[in-house]
């Protein structure tokens, strides 16, 4: 379990971060569909925890509230580029009275270092260009890795835990739960 601080708007929060717990579904679930407007992610959540090939025990991340409310969730699910083991980031998700106050990226930055200190190494996701930089992500196409999709270049990104391990070249296979 760890503790991060953010500052927004004068204010400062306690986040703590752990991974998901079994009791934790549901919250999760709650998460998910308050975060976006249809249940979509919240159902590929719950499609990938029970996928053994995509689901990976400790990768799981919510962020709490002082009060133990699980406002945020980032989840890191197996995923293989040219039939190498990597890691896509997504769902992030964060209650709208929680968003822009730390909780995302507290959970993010939680299942970064829970992946790294497991010996994983390449980090995917397709997100915003302006939010992911923030934690070491950069355009996947400067490591040779490419969507099984058309998308602007900024959008899928990537992340070297251990830069000084090589990384796979290639085409993403996500989990058969993304639908691609």
């Amino acid at each position: 379990m760890e503790r991060e601080r953010t500052e927004d708007d004068n204010a400062m929060t306690m986040w703590t971060t752990r991974p998901e717990t079994d009791g934790d579904a549901g919250a999760i679930r709650a998460v998910n569909t308050a975060a976006f407007p249809t249940a979509e992610e919240a159902d590929l959540v719950d499609a990938l925890r029970a996928d053994p090939e995509a689901w990976i025990d400790g990768l799981s991340y919510v962020a709490e509230t002082p009060d133990g409310t699980v406002a945020g969730h980032a989840l890191l699910t197996r995923c293989r580029v040219d039939g190498a083991p990597a890691l896509a980031l997504a769902p992030c998700a964060v209650l709208p009275e929680y968003q822009g106050k730390g909780a995302g990226s507290a959970a993010i930055r939680a299942a970064l270092e829970a992946a790294r200190a497991m010996g994983e190494n390449l980090v995917l996701v397709l997100g915003h260009a302006d939010y992911y930089p923030r934690f070491g992500f950069t355009p996947a196409s400067g490591f040779g890795v490419r969507p099984p999709f058309e998308v602007p270049d900024e959008a899928v990104m990537a992340l070297a835990l251990d830069p000084g391990r090589p990384v796979p070249t290639g085409t993403i296979a996500y989990p058969p739960a993304f639908g691609v």
